[in-house]
């Protein structure tokens, strides 16, 4: 075995001098020799895939079957199957990026001309797949990879439901197929979650544990308070940055924004998020890979997929929330080099991105038996867009709380939809409690790694987070060895950040259809029948502006502020800063508009009445607008829900709103189109609804205004 494994290794390295590192052929061994059970846990770049496609190939010469192996990003198949053919293993790959090659790769598998199948671990809710093709699979498979198996935990820094299934699939599978889980990102409370699951049926677990410290990385925090220093700062040094690199943002909006500043700013930069198009985000990365772009300015979209083993450097603007997170990225760099330079940016609003992201990740209890009651009613299964009109839940959460329940036996996903199992199912709120504190308690962390006493090893601490048993202090960071890089920002370059984020004016679109479910809620149109699924063009709004996104660099920070909640946790009241209204009035210039507004009316807010009566005056003083006042708002109105989905939001405001008497006289003969002002556009179904009135009272033409835009 010895010779045939290193002989496998150098073809997979293209290089005939080439040695197992420590514990790899340990690991091999323990898969191909005894048939055990491996966690293997070590820093990126020491070779876990080399691990996993020898003991693949090993077992297929030994006459077994294709080794499964579960990968849960795309990109990291692209870069796993092109290895695997570099060593000689004929691997492929069922995801969601391939489904025309679906049938010609079972053709492979039954032929068995296959050495190794990537799959999702979103796979494995799939009716078909699961039914058909996974019991042949784990009938005859040589080997189960758990790639990144720290998402298998709870306490993993990318937890991810599906990856729960992982336990029952392990419990099922024959004695004779040993298992292997790889990660970078453990640490102690991890490690020993998935040793517990991998150990399902009395099985020992082999775990290989070795240093995480990384020698090629040089590590630093540079504090610069406002985003458009931050933004100076990048554009200014970025070119001093060795090799090409990644530029980490915490938001799609910031990333967007850095990328078009530092575009405008003569960089070789593009921009990589979970907006980004499929085709666009493979033309980015073979960019980065081939050099020929500086950066790509990303967000935690370009993760685990992503291998370039001379990525010279990361910077993130703004920091992740946990240490174990932003090991994982800057882990991408120096893989294969001597040096690579690694700093953090932080934000003052970082803070405020973590809890949102946190406070939308956990499944509330509520939510959960909604779903179950609303599939346990319908004698057929439901699709996720016919179950969203039924529960109130926004379609992310809905598709994250499908899958936990679905792990948790709940409910179970069928052809043509979801079912209810009529299992018994209990919310585990220690559970999400001690999550919930873990999250906290790694937030901390974070912020203590950005202010590190003197002396104290940056390199270190991380590896510390993760329990590196060897941590060490590095000799390398800003606090070993003192600050390696620039931190002054040129007048020139503070300038143009300024002015780069000093954008305002983004777009509303228009509502085009009402969304399916109404029709449970008995609303219906001006003639008393069933809304159609298009709005009328006589009742839909125009297109509108908000000044800014929440989550822009600029103005978003100063939206942030109006918005955050009081020390008592509730929405705060006050007048239209003068920034602000500054602001408004440069967006009311620049909007290009077929017609000028000749009046302005608003939404009437149980929340903040004062911001917005104070915004919408103030345009009609500044105008020299006709100022028709509020609409009248139902006395039995309560504050709106934000986190409420499209259908039950109409439900909410289908009636909260009336047209004055005193304005429906006057909409009629206006020489121009009514602006509608609003504080906060989120679903937009509010102005869409307060709109229809205004438009079927008379008025020809109306324009959504609001300060913020969630998205």
């Amino acid at each position: 075995m010895s010779d045939e494994a290193l002989s496998i290794l150098r073809q997979l390295t293209n290089n005939p001098e080439a040695q197992f590192h420590p514990g790899q052929r340990e690991a091999i061994e323990a898969l191909t020799e005894h048939g055990r059970r491996a966690l293997v846990v070590q820093r990126t770049g020491w070779g876990k895939s080399a691990v996993y496609f020898i003991a693949s190939l090993l077992r297929r010469r030994g006459g077994h079957g294709p080794a499964l192996i579960i990968s849960p990003l795309l990109a990291l198949m692209r870069d796993q199957e092109a290895a695997a053919e570099r060593a000689g293993v004929r691997a492929v790959a069922i995801n969601s990026a391939n489904v025309t090659e679906w049938g010609q790769i079972e053709e492979r598998l039954a032929e068995d001309s296959v050495d190794v199948l990537f799959v999702s671990p979103e796979r494995l809710v799939n009716p078909r797949f699961r039914a058909e093709q996974l019991p042949r699979l784990m009938e005859r498979a040589g080997l189960l990879v758990i790639d990144e198996a720290h998402c298998i935990s709870d306490w993993g820094h990318d937890f991810r439901p599906d990856y729960r299934r992982l336990r029952t699939l392990i419990e099922e599978l024959p004695e004779s197929v040993p298992v292997l889980a790889t990660t970078a990102t453990a640490n102690e409370r991890v490690v020993a979650d998935v040793e517990e699951q991998m150990a399902a049926g009395g099985h020992e677990v082999f775990t290989l544990r070795g240093a995480l410290g990384r020698e090629s990385l040089r590590l630093g925090v540079l504090e610069l308070g406002t985003s458009w220093r931050r933004l100076a700062w990048l554009t200014q040094h970025l070119n001093e940055l060795p090799g090409s690199g990644i530029v980490y943002c915490l938001t799609v909006a910031a990333a967007e924004d850095t990328a078009a500043a530092l575009r405008k700013a003569g960089h070789e930069v593009l921009a990589y998020t979970g907006r980004t198009d499929t085709a666009e985000r493979l033309e980015a990365e073979e960019a980065l890979k081939n050099n020929e772009v500086k950066a790509l300015i990303a967000t935690s979209a370009l993760g685990m997929g992503f291998d370039k083993p001379d990525l010279g450097f990361v910077v993130h603007l703004g920091a992740p929330s946990s240490p174990v997170a932003y090991y994982q990225q800057v882990g991408r760099a120096g893989r294969a080099t001597d040096h690579a330079d690694v700093l953090l940016l932080p934000g003052p609003e970082d803070r405020e991105i973590w809890h949102f992201f946190a406070t939308n990740a956990m499944p509330t209890e509520a939510k959960a038996k909604a779903i179950i009651d609303a599939l346990a009613q319908e004698a057929q299964p439901l699709s996720t867009y016919a179950l969203e009109a039924r529960v109130d839940i926004k379609r992310s959460q809905l598709e994250l709380l499908l899958k936990v329940l679905a792990v948790d036996g709940a409910v179970e996903a069928v052809q043509g939809g979801w079912v209810a199992t009529s299992q018994p199912w209990v919310y585990d709120q220690e559970r999400y409690d001690r999550i919930a504190a873990a999250r906290v308690a790694e937030q901390q962390a974070m912020l203590e790694y950005q202010q590190l006493p003197e002396g104290a090893c940056r390199m270190e601490f991380l590896t510390t987070e993760l329990d590196d048993p060897e941590s060490a202090a590095c000799g390398r960071c800003d606090t070993c060895a003192g600050v390696w890089y620039p931190t002054e920002v040129a007048l020139e370059a503070a300038e143009q950040a300024r002015s780069a984020l000093d954008q305002v004016g983004v777009p509303l679109a228009a509502r085009g259809q009402w969304p399916s479910g109404l029709e449970q809620f008995r609303i219906t149109d001006a003639d008393g029948l069933p809304l159609k699924a298009r709005i009328p063009a006589e009742e839909k709004l125009s297109e509108g502006r908000a000044v800014a996104r929440l989550t822009d660099l600029g103005y978003g920070n100063l939206l942030r502020e109006v918005f955050a909640p009081g020390p008592d946790g509730q929405p705060v009241d006050g007048e239209v800063s003068a920034d602000l209204a500054r602001a408004c009035l440069r967006v009311l210039k620049e909007w290009e508009w077929d017609r000028r507004p000749a009046a302005v009316a608003w939404v009437p807010s149980l929340t903040r009445p004062q911001l917005v009566e104070s915004l919408a005056t103030g345009i009609a003083r500044a105008g020299r607008l006709a100022a028709l006042g509020p609409l009248e708002i139902n006395p039995n109105a309560q504050p709106l829900n934000r986190s409420t989905n499209s259908a039950f939001r109409v439900r909410d405001v289908w009636h909260r709103f009336r047209v004055p008497t005193a304005m429906a006289e006057q909409l009629p003969v206006l020489s121009g189109p009514v602006l509608l002002v609003d504080d906060l556009a989120d679903s937009r179904w509010t102005l869409t609804v307060a709109g229809r009135l205004l438009r079927l009272a008379g008025a020809r033409q109306v324009l959504p205004f609001a300060l913020g835009s969630v998205s």
